[in-house]
């Protein structure tokens, strides 16, 4: 996944590491002194102008309504799940990956199809034959 060329995404794409920007930051919440001395939260921004994402792409990935995107056209992850800098920039180069994986995920289009005549007719016997049960469900009428 990760070499010296940059992040591979997929066998056709590879992003550069010039292009990832990572910066060690301290990370948030309950940790103790830990916490307070230690940059160990990464944060992660990827500007998706970048050459090697294709125009497509890039409409695909900002279309997509995610948070971490800012106006600009920048991903931005927050990488603070791991108590150790290496953990979280592995955790946050994953999170790049996978989000441009879903761009370059595409739906096969839907087939519109007809119902068949008998599963037509299956399901009008079906109604008629309900419909019976529940006009016999009446008051009894004692003669």
């Amino acid at each position: 996944m990760m070499n010296e060329a940059g992040l591979r995404i997929s066998n056709q794409l590879i992003i550069p590491w010039q292009y990832i920007e990572l910066k060690a930051i301290r990370a948030q919440g309950a940790g103790g002194q830990n916490v307070n001395k230690v940059s160990s939260a990464i944060h992660l921004r990827f500007n998706l102008n970048c050459p090697q994402i294709s125009d497509e792409l890039r409409e695909r990935l900002l279309a997509s309504d995610d948070q971490r995107l800012t106006k600009d056209g920048c991903l931005v992850i927050k990488a603070q799940q791991f108590r150790t800098q290496e953990k979280n920039r592995e955790d946050a180069l994953l999170r790049l990956a996978r989000f441009i994986r879903q761009g370059l995920h595409r739906d096969k289009p839907r087939v519109a199809t007809r119902p068949t005549r008998a599963s037509q007719k299956r399901r009008v016997d079906t109604k008629t034959q309900r419909g019976q049960i529940k006009s016999l469900r009446g008051r009894v009428n004692d003669h």
